[in-house]
């Protein structure tokens, strides 16, 4: 039977990361970086695409599971006839070499368990040569090249393209396997004492969640969602990925599988705002640097999305050996959705550099320089038609969301010269571009028979990216269109207590078959928008709902069917958790903020 996306944990090493299912089995993993080719590809395929799983002999689901507390170090556990066994499984932070590492550990009695590792580089496509030495099993199939090693020395054997060991643990014995990877034509790296990385990794997380100044109710779920935050980091550059995964789907069996192993910019601001607020400013200020170094250049070549890097070239293609999740195909890799045009990611950018000179974050030479090339692009193309923040292939329309964040690009501009008036800019040229996009979004964008703003100019379609109009300072929050907007995509984008992001009746709207799952960040920022309204009761009550959401080790995934109760979308999905800390430190920061 196929697992559900919600029986999957997230364990990494802040360079990559591995799903682990309920079963004890790895079924995603990419190396050595979040966009590598994946070794494990069972997630998006079956068996023979490669995993790796411990657990005892003729037992399915575990018994329970749980991150130890502020870290991401999990422990599986199964209780058995004949005893109770753990497995604990992180990625200790990287000197050189990726590592995994898997702690088997008695609890009671005397439990047998086996191992089957099934490498299969390049997303599951190669069977790599596998030999011993040394005490390893090591493999190698191009590029690509792991040793496996056990302490102490289980006997292993190959089968059916694997290497399979089956051994016994009385209670307090441990056995622990490391799976290094590194290339082929280099040697092998030093090897990582398993326990000491257990300890350090324990060490580190819990040090590094103590950080949080959030201290009020639900802050479980706040710490997870920052550590989550930090797993989908890429530490050297300071990018974000959207998750860890590509391709699973928005509706099973669909064709609305994308690949979110990238860092979008439209989630720039947000993503600032949840890290300062919550008190990691060297977090933020590492995705700030990030951002710069990406959008440096010509301010028409802006990307909406790029590389963990900073790299431009994301170009499309499917793997057609690879089934998909719940037969979900195709699968994809990379995005030509970065070859849209969104003309909003302007105004997170705007935005974003706003909010990090109004924090205090450390001064960057030329960033000024680097905005006002900003406006001068938008000063000249901000009529454009474009594809909008939802990266729909329908076409390109004049979708109100973009006009607004237009003008959060003029305002951010305007607010920052009126603050530091020593900078150089065309004060009045951006006033009057502020009041004229204004003035369009609310005869264009605003339908007065409904009392709602719209999708795009002249539509009946709603889309709940509008609830972000007060939020970011557009209209107040007690403007009657607001609140008329509000109630309006609450009544018609509701399914299940939750919010879509727009109508999919429509197909020629983002130009796909089919439909999707209730996207939970919309319906976080429902909460907000019904908390800045006045409404605190139902924006408490839909946030506990929405945290209620999260799976038993509490993460969240793009989007969620309200009928089935399953989650649907890559996973785990940092958009959700951004939107839970904003959301909670809104709804009770005043109750918890250090």
């Amino acid at each position: 039977m196929h697992p559900s996306i919600e029986d999957y944990a997230l364990i990494g090493d802040e360079q990559t990361a591995a799903l682990v299912g309920m079963d004890g089995s790895v079924d995603w993993l990419c190396l050595p970086r979040f966009d590598s080719a994946a070794c494990f590809a069972r997630l998006l395929g079956d068996e023979d695409n490669g995993y790796w799983r411990i657990a005892p002999v003729g037992a399915d689901r575990c018994t329970r599971r749980a991150y130890r507390p502020d870290t991401l170090v999990l422990d599986t556990e199964w209780e058995t006839g004949q005893g109770a066994v753990r497995v604990t499984d992180l990625m200790p932070q990287r000197d050189r070499a990726p590592d995994l590492v898997r702690i088997v550990e008695g609890l009671d009695g005397e439990v047998t368990l086996h191992s089957v590792l099934k490498l299969r580089f390049d997303y599951g496509s190669i069977i790599p040569w596998v030999r011993r030495a040394d005490g390893h099993r090591v493999a190698v199939a191009g590029p690509d090249s792991t040793w496996l090693r056990s302490e102490p020395e289980v006997t292993s054997w190959g089968e059916d393209f694997g290497t399979h060991a089956e051994f016994t643990v009385k209670k307090g014995e441990k056995v622990a396997f490391v799976l290094t990877w590194h290339p082929s034509h280099e040697p092998r790296p030093p090897l990582v004492d398993p326990y000491d990385a257990l300890r350090h990794s324990v060490e580190d997380w819990q040090a590094w969640a103590s950080r949080c100044r959030y201290d009020g109710p639900h802050r479980d779920a706040v710490v997870r969602s920052l550590i989550t935050l930090k797993a989908l980091t890429y530490a050297p550059t300071g990018g974000i990925v959207a998750a860890p995964t590509t391709s699973l789907p928005e509706e099973p069996g669909g064709v609305r599988n994308w690949d979110y192993r990238f860092c979008w910019l439209r989630d720039s601001t947000l993503t600032l705002n949840a890290l300062l607020a919550a008190g990691y400013q060297e977090e933020a200020e590492a995705w700030r640097n990030w951002l710069l170094r990406a959008v440096a250049g010509d301010p028409a070549d802006l990307q909406i999305m790029y590389g963990v890097a900073g790299e431009r070239r994301l170009p499309e293609f499917e793997l057609p050996w690879l089934s998909g999740f719940l037969g979900s195909a195709p699968v994809r890799i990379g995005n030509d959705a970065v070859n849209q045009l969104q003309l909003d990611v302007w105004g997170e950018v705007m935005d974003s550099l706003s909010l990090a000179r109004e924090s205090g974050l450390s001064a960057q030479p030329d960033v000024w320089a680097l905005q006002t090339a900003l406006m001068d692009f938008l000063r000249t193309n901000w009529r454009q038609p474009d594809e909008g923040l939802w990266e729909v292939r329908g076409g390109r329309r004049q979708f109100v969301h973009s006009k607004v964040m237009v003008w959060v690009a003029a305002d951010r501009a305007v607010r920052t010269l009126e603050r530091h008036p020593e900078l150089d800019g065309d004060l009045d040229g951006w006033r009057a571009l502020r009041d004229e996009v204004h003035q369009e979004v609310c005869e264009k964008g605003y339908d007065p028979e409904r009392n709602t703003f719209t999708q795009s100019y002249g539509s009946r379609e709603l889309d709940a990216a509008l609830l972000l109009i007060p939020r970011v300072g557009f209209l107040p929050p007690d403007d009657p269109r607001v609140l008329g907007t509000i109630d309006a995509v609450r009544e018609e984008l509701t399914h299940g207590g939750f919010l879509r992001r727009y109508s999919t009746a429509d197909a020629e709207v983002d130009g796909l078959p089919g439909g999707e799952g209730v996207f939970l960040v919309c319906s976080f920022w429902l909460a907000d928008a019904l908390y800045m309204t006045g409404r605190t009761k139902e924006a408490r009550e839909l946030f506990e709902r929405l945290a209620g959401l999260a799976n038993d080790v509490g993460l969240l995934s793009e989007e969620f069917d309200p009928v089935a109760g399953r989650h649907l979308g890559n996973f785990p999905q940092a958009f959700s958790h951004i939107g839970l800390v904003n959301t909670a430190l809104a709804l009770f920061g005043a109750d918890g903020a250090g």
